[in-house]
């Protein structure tokens, strides 16, 4: 039976072709395989009965991930070149040396073309490799006869069999110009590229002819020899085309978290994928920039030859600091990378959104946990508090409500800070407090039946001394959520000195305590994202001659943009109550603000 954590995945799986990783307690890779429909494929381990090697490997399945790809043969060449890399132990069939077949052309004097299992570094040039060994059986069939090599074993003073045929340059007789040898190689690596329009046509016709000669036979071996040549050479947006170490980054951008995937492209194939989520305060283009320099700013990090990135990413300057071409791909097979990995990237961040939902509707019992914890006989509203400035300036907080274990978003509040102008958790948290609890006092409002602070002893002790010395609310409980090393929720402090409150990781009290965190965190970083925003416009606007404080807030509040006040009919700026002078002014200055932006 799948656990909690692996059956909340699998409600996520998507109907799509991809290749999934199976992984064990560890996180290392079990087994690697390949699904036309990830949801029905996986789910498959789990929900049907198993014996032998297959339910052994299910009983060590403690995770997966999967890729998504653009189809079911895009899959398998994927689930090839992982298995390759990773050598899984459930995975015994496509083992280094057994996989699928590669079309190889020797480092010889007078080269040969032959189907081999496996790369090596012997100076050749391999094509594949080809899911379907049949197919790449014929199609190599297909290129010796109308692309000849050598066929024979070499010189032997008279011509062979297939020199005859016209199926040999004849090696086996004479002496063979090194560039006529160039002139084939160059129209098969063309053919394998995928330049298939000049076979094709040839091939149409002779199967048009026999079927005219009524040589049904021979029309259908023609066709069967057009449908291989499809499936062989067809293009792969999961394989370049050529051998450049390319590394290739997209995002997906939603509620305030911003989720990355990063293909490594190497040997002309996926090798492959890693991805990130985090929440951001900047615009997705300027985060992923930055995330891109620290990236690379890691110990033992390698550089690729090219990086592909989405339009906005500032391409100069990555250039300029890690010496590498950074370019933005508009059409053709690296766009087609920078889409899929944009793909994945949703699909990641869906997931996320979605597993926090389910978790929402797992609460049973978690707020009591909580409430068993900290000492107290029942709870059913929480209200979290977090803070977010940047560099010490525009300084925000928020507050998040859950009710009965579920987010009440009608209840969030946001707050400006307004008694500091520099970072000072400790002020930050006692105006935060003392504004929200002196008005639900004032107003007669219910009170929370627990407040969290995301912070530590800090925070805690300046909300007491708000709660209890100023507001004389000395029966409503506070805790401080502290954070681990990786900045997530460890466990409960309740007064300075005490040992922590700590949480079973694996129950739900725990998990509602990580998911009040995420929600805080997410809704503050939103708040101030957006507030940002709007500062810097509303800064540019202040440069503006004639542009005082109201004109800028109705001018924000109507248009949110520089470039829709910038395309404003002038009459309908008039009737807000802006003269004709500023308008031009207003105009003018918008314009030159776009030419030095470009």
């Amino acid at each position: 039976m799948a656990s909690e954590h692996l059956e909340q995945k699998l409600a996520l799986l998507p109907d799509l072709p991809g290749s999934y990783q199976m992984k064990d307690k560890n996180g290392k890779i079990i087994y690697v395989g390949k699904a036309k429909n990830l949801k029905n494929r996986v789910r498959s381990y789990f929900k049907s009965e198993h014996d032998g090697k297959t339910a052994e490997l299910v009983r060590n399945i403690a995770d997966f991930d999967f890729i998504v790809t653009s189809s079911e043969k895009e899959s398998l060449l994927l689930e090839i070149t992982l298995i390759q890399k990773y050598q899984p132990y459930y995975n015994i069939r496509l083992k280094r040396g057994t996989g699928y077949p590669y079309i190889k052309i020797t480092n010889e004097r007078d080269p040969k073309m032959e189907l081999v299992s496996e790369v090596k570094k012997d100076g050749g040039q391999y094509f594949g490799p080809y899911p379907n060994v049949y197919a790449a059986q014929e199609t190599l069939h297909f290129i010796q006869k109308n692309y000849p090599l050598r066929r024979c074993n070499g010189y032997q003073g008279r011509p062979c069999l297939y020199a005859n045929m016209g199926q040999c340059l004849g090696a086996c007789y004479r002496e063979v110009p090194v560039a006529e040898y160039q002139e084939q190689i160059k129209q098969i690596q063309s053919f394998l590229a995928g330049n298939t329009i000049a076979a094709n046509k040839l091939l149409h016709q002779r199967m048009q002819e026999a079927s005219d000669r009524l040589e049904f036979e021979r029309a259908a071996d023609i066709r069967d020899q057009l449908k291989f040549i499809a499936e062989t050479v067809e293009k792969q947006k999961i394989i370049s085309k050529d051998g450049t170490p390319r590394d290739i980054f997209n995002f997906y951008f939603d509620k305030g978290w911003l989720s990355v995937q990063i293909f490594f492209v190497r040997q002309a194939r996926l090798l492959k994928r890693e991805k990130r989520l985090f929440t951001i305060v900047g615009t997705p283009e300027e985060e992923l920039t930055t995330f891109i320099l620290q990236f690379y700013n890691r110990k033992n990090s390698v550089l690729p030859k090219e990086i592909l990135v989405p339009k906005g990413v500032e391409t100069e300057t990555i250039s300029s600091v890690l010496n590498v071409p950074v370019r933005v791909p508009q059409r053709g097979e690296k766009r087609a990378l920078l889409d899929l990995a944009s793909k994945n990237a949703k699909i990641t961040l869906d997931e996320k959104f979605r597993l926090m939902e389910m978790n929402e509707q797992k609460t049973s019992g978690a707020m009591q946990e909580i409430a068993d914890a900290l000492g107290l006989e029942e709870i059913n509203r929480i209200e979290a508090f977090d803070h977010s400035h940047t560099q010490g300036q525009e300084i925000v907080s928020a507050m998040v409500v859950f009710e009965n274990g579920v987010p009440n978003r009608q209840k969030y509040r946001k707050y400006k800070i307004k008694s500091v102008d520099h970072a000072d958790e400790r002020a930050e948290t006692m105006e935060v407090i003392r504004r929200r609890y002196s008005r639900l006092l004032k107003e007669g409002d219910a009170l929370p039946d627990l407040v969290l602070i995301d912070g530590g002893e800090i925070q805690l002790n300046a909300a007491k001394e708000v709660l209890q010395d100023e507001l004389g609310l000395y029966d409503l409980p506070v805790a401080a959520m502290v954070k681990n090393d990786h900045h997530r929720t460890a466990d409960l402090l309740k007064s300075e000195g005490e040992p922590h409150t700590e949480l079973d990781p694996k129950s739900q009290g725990f998990f509602l305590l990580q998911r009040i965190q995420d929600e805080v965190h997410r809704f503050v970083i939103t708040f101030h994202r957006n507030l940002r925003s709007k500062s810097s416009l509303g800064s540019k606007l202040d440069q503006i001659a004639g542009i005082g404080p109201k004109t800028r807030q109705k001018l924000l509040t109507k248009y949110g943009s520089l470039t829709k006040i910038q395309n404003a009919p002038d009459e309908e700026l008039k009737a807000m109550g802006i003269s004709t002078r500023v308008i031009q002014a207003l105009k003018i200055s918008l314009a030159a603000m776009g030419d030095q932006k470009q």
